[in-house]
């Protein structure tokens, strides 16, 4: 799958995650054999956000990352969800009104771009992306972006499936699940089986862990690290603004 131009991505992943929203989550689910939620507790826990401090959700969707850092011992004060994809925002606030026991006053949801967040620099402690990064036409400026609107020693934290640097037995299982399974469970589950041909398309074509991490580095993050789940198919990574 190849687009014409920067624009006509945007376009498609806009257009994409609005069609799937409804079953987003409940793909998700079964796709990851239920490991995504530990994969988005481990991406709220590298953040790091001290207690009452300020987290950006970006690329949110339906809000897991913003509800699992609610639920969180030491929920931050303030949690903004933002998402270019307006009918994933509106699932995330549905999802706040049915569950009033949570202390959602802590949770505002905003429209936003990561290329150009509608946000003041120096708002955050951290800004955390799940299954963002790959999707963005200019992975540079959403980092830069995102640095920009953290603290001084806060964290860019980005949990995404990069391209397999090399092609052990297990990344070839992955790619043949991604290519071949993937899709028929989109069409059946989700009703969207281009959707979720994209997905592999989309990891194949993204960086590698040491080549997101470099661009990192090369985009103003200090301290780069990152770790690995699922055989390395799933990666997260961290970095702070010095």
């Amino acid at each position: 799958m190849t687009f014409e131009s920067g624009a006509a991505k945007r376009r498609y992943v806009q257009d994409m995650f609005g069609r799937i929203a409804g079953r987003y989550d409940l793909m998700n689910r079964v796709m990851t054999f239920g490991q995504d939620g530990r994969w988005r507790r481990a991406l709220i826990a590298a953040a790091a956000v001290p207690p009452g401090g300020r987290l950006l959700d970006i690329a949110t969707g339906t809000g897991d990352v913003a509800f699992a850092a609610l639920r969180g011992a030491n929920a931050p004060g303030l949690i903004v969800g933002a998402d270019f994809t307006l009918p994933m925002l509106r699932l995330a606030q549905q999802r706040a009104a049915r569950q009033p026991s949570l202390q959602t006053w802590r949770l505002h949801w905003a429209a936003g771009d990561t290329l150009s967040l509608p946000f003041a620099s120096d708002t955050f402690d951290a800004t955390a992306s799940a299954f963002l990064m790959r999707n963005v036409t200019d992975v540079a400026q959403a980092l830069r972006e995102q640095l920009r609107v953290v603290r001084p020693g806060g964290r860019v934290v980005i949990l995404d499936i990069p391209r397999p640097g090399d092609r052990t037995w297990h990344h070839r299982l992955a790619r043949v699940y991604f290519r071949r399974v993937v899709p028929v469970l989109g069409m059946m589950l989700a009703g969207h089986r281009d959707a979720y041909k994209y997905l592999p398309v989309s990891a194949e074509s993204f960086l590698t862990p040491d080549e997101l991490a470099s661009i990192m580095e090369k985009s103003g993050c200090a301290q780069v690290s990152y770790r690995l789940f699922m055989m390395g198919t799933v990666a997260l990574h961290v970095g702070r603004r010095p």
